[in-house]
Formats: C-alpha cells, structure tokens, sequence
C-alpha cells in the first residue's frame, strides 16, 4: 500500500508539474519505469486514475462528428482513420460506415484516395476540387505533397473490421467494384505513382516528418516546379502499416495475401538498409531523388523525426531494446523545451532560413501534437512498457484538463494551446491509449 501512495504522489505530482513546465518527463518516466513499482500497482493506479475517466468521456463526447474539428469542415481520411474506433463507441454503426465509404466514392479512377470530403456548398477555399457522380453532394481534395492517404484508409477499413467484425464491408461494391479491390487499387496507385525503384521505397514530397507543407513559400500542400521528390519514414511506415492490415484482411493462403506480405518484407528490408541510422538509433529525415531543398552546411541529418519513428514501431519494425533507445531520444529532445512532451513533432525544428513555409516551433515545425504522441503511447503499450506509456501520456492527459478540451498542437516554448478546437485526431488517439492501458491492466493477475 505504501508504495502505491508513492505512485499516486508521483503522478500528482507530475500532473502539476506538466501544468507549471516544471516537468522533468525524462526522469519522471525513469521513475515509474525503473523504481520497483509492481505491475499490480500499476495496474491499479491506472485502473483508478479519475483524469483517465474525465479525459476518456470528454473525448466520447466531442468524437460524434467525423470532421476533423471546430476549424475543418472535411472528412479527412488521415484524422479519421485514428478516431474511428472512439467513433464507433458513440455513433451508429451505420454512420460511420457510410463515412469510411464516401472515400471509395471519392476514389481517383488511377486509384488514389483524396484527402477530404466536403459538402459542395461549403468547398470555397483553395483547393483542386474533385467531383464523383457516385457522391453527388460531396467535393473532394488531395493535398499531393502526401503520400498518406491511400494508407490511411487501408489503416481505417482494418480498425472498422477490428470493431465491428463487419466483414462483409469488403464486398460492398462502389461503382463496379468492391471494397476490396478498391483497397488494392489504392495500393497499387501508390506502387506505380509513388514509388522510388532506385531504393525500392515509397516516395513524396518533402515536408517536416508527416507534415503536409514543402519548403518553399507559397500554397506549400500542392506539388509544383519547385518540389523537391524524397524518401522518409513516415511514408513507408504508414504503407507496411497498411499493407500489413491489407494481409489480415485477405485468407492466408490467397494470392493476393502473397503477393502484398512479398511486398511487405521488400519495404522492411529497404526501410532498415536506406533510412535506419543504427548508429544513432535514429532515421534519417529524407533522401533526395532530384536534388535537396536545404543548403548544403544544414545538418538535417541531426533532427529527430518522432511521428515517421512512431509509426516505425507500430509498424513492427523494430525490436524492444530499439524502442527503448528511440523513447530515451523522445524524452530528452522534451526535457529541452519547457513545455513539450514526447509529441513534438521534431528536435530541433528547422530554421526558417531554410524552411520558410514554416516558422521554428509552428504547427508541424517542432510543435507539439498529442495525435502523435499518443501514437507513441500505443506503441509502448503494445511493446509491453505500459509503466512507460502512463508516464508518458501523464502530461498529455493534464493538458487537455487544463485546456478543458483538444487542441490540435501546442507551443512548447509556452504551453499555449493552438490551431483547431475540439480536434478530433487528439481526442481520437488518447482514446484509444486509455482504453490500450486499461486493457493491459485489467490483464494483470
């Protein structure tokens, strides 16, 4: 008992800590993980922590929309792949399937999965709209500089499944075909469009790890003249993820299931020869197939990528004694800024001498993003460093009970909450982490 009062001061503790920037997160996370706390114990104070529930509920509440929040009016694909399962809690079943099948109504005819959906009457900012007479009342856009869309609903369509164990979803047919050979056709768009065969390895424009803006100024989410085409973490991480869930959608013996797990292995195995920095335990930010938009005396090789590296692990790339290296890096680039947690983006950020388009600690440039570091936390999780996970996650909870809400990133210099309210993506992840951390509690005997 006396150990688990320690627990309870040590968490309080850290609560008011994240809230003042006082945090020390490297040596609070040390602290659980390392100071003899039992798995009992853990379990316990997990199964009792109160925010958890305040934070789980807030969450349900808000995930009755499927726009990504207060300041998108879309459908977008990558958002909604990481709040469907929080979705499928609290809205019809029905409704969240026609959501996840607007997409394949929207699909290219080349196979290739838009960004967002929006109602007609509201599709009035800049964008390359597209039209599909399979969704009448919709228009839809593609920001072309990702190369994350096609995977993102692969990524949904699994977790829908997961859920539900709705399979019959893959013989839905949508213009002719079924889900399931829209879903190869938007593998294979991504296998013929952007594919670098020189390294065997998906390609895209360069942007800041799973950021959606080049470099140069300008409307920064579109290709044009000035894209420089690169390798990253990030785009190959979320396409095995895709493929792996593509796999565990098809029989074990088919055709199909053999032909994408040899697809599979092939991007595994370029992924730890071209972009794996073993020495520092570290991917390296990008590869260049025509030509770096950066000047040669900038070290980028020395940014720490940590959403690419977090969808790295949630893809099975790497071992436990990897993770643990690469979440010691997380925690000490957080300790570096007073109020980060292992959710800003990179470390350090870029200088806007060399990336323009995007001032050092803004949005995706050093920001920090609770939709990606709850990510890390269902990677600990699943790894089996929930002592981890809960410390880590500790500081993200706080701050949406002091915010009294989700917001889609935070400054880490002051803490201030910024960008779109009620952000669905953030609510979505840390969702799914509790109920990732419960789960493994309720396991412990």
């Amino acid at each position: 008992m006396k150990r688990l009062f320690l627990l309870n001061i040590v968490f309080l503790l850290a609560g008011a800590q994240a809230q003042t920037g006082k945090l020390s997160l490297a040596s609070y996370a040390g602290r659980v993980a390392k100071g003899g706390i039992s798995k009992k114990e853990l379990a316990a104070q997990i199964l009792t922590d109160e925010r958890l529930d305040t934070v789980r509920a807030r969450a349900l509440r808000i995930l009755t929309g499927f726009n990504a929040g207060t300041g998108y009016g879309e459908i977008w694909i990558r958002d909604f792949n990481t709040f469907i399962k929080g979705s499928l809690k609290v809205r019809d079943q029905k409704d969240v399937k026609d959501a996840l099948l607007l997409f394949f109504k929207i699909q290219g005819a080349d196979g290739n999965i838009p960004d967002g959906a929006i109602n007609k009457k509201q599709a009035n900012i800049g964008y390359n709209y597209s039209y599909s007479t399979l969704a009448p009342d919709w228009a839809a856009h593609k920001n072309t500089v990702e190369t994350d869309q096609e995977s993102s609903l692969v990524q949904a369509v699994k977790k829908y499944i997961d859920v539900t164990g709705d399979k019959a979803i893959l013989q839905e047919t949508i213009g002719g075909q079924t889900v399931l050979e829209r879903l190869e056709a938007a593998l294979n768009y991504v296998m013929k469009e952007r594919w670098s065969k020189e390294y065997g390895l998906v390609k895209g424009a360069t942007t800041i790890d799973w950021g959606d803006v080049q470099p140069e100024k300008g409307w920064g989410v579109a290709l044009n003249e000035k894209t420089k085409w690169s390798i990253d973490i990030y785009d190959n991480a979320m396409f095995v993820m895709a493929l792996n869930d593509f796999i565990g959608m098809t029989p074990q013996s088919g055709d199909l299931h053999k032909k994408w797990q040899a697809t599979a292995n092939t991007i595994k195995k370029n992924i730890r020869k071209q972009l794996w920095d073993a020495g520092r335990a570290k991917y390296i930010p990008h590869i260049y197939l025509n030509g770096s938009p950066f000047s040669k005396s900038f070290d980028e090789r020395s940014i720490l990528y940590t959403g690419g590296t977090t969808c790295a692990i949630l893809a099975g790339m790497h071992s436990n004694a990897e993770i643990k290296k690469i979440n010691d890096q997380f925690l000490k680039a957080a300790e570096k800024e007073k109020f980060a947690t292992i959710g800003m983006t990179v470390y350090p950020p870029y200088p806007v001498e060399e990336f323009p388009n995007m001032a050092a600690y803004h949005y995706q440039n050093a920001g920090d993003w609770t939709w990606f570091g709850g990510r890390m936390i269902h990677a600990l999780t699943a790894n089996g460093m929930a002592r981890e996970a809960y410390a880590e996650m500790s500081p993200m909870i706080d701050r949406v009970l002091k915010n009294k809400g989700f917001y889609e990133w935070y400054d880490v210099r002051n803490g201030k909450a910024s960008g779109s309210g009620d952000f669905r993506g953030e609510a979505g992840v840390l969702y799914d982490a509790i109920e990732m951390l419960r789960d493994w509690a309720n396991s412990v005997k």
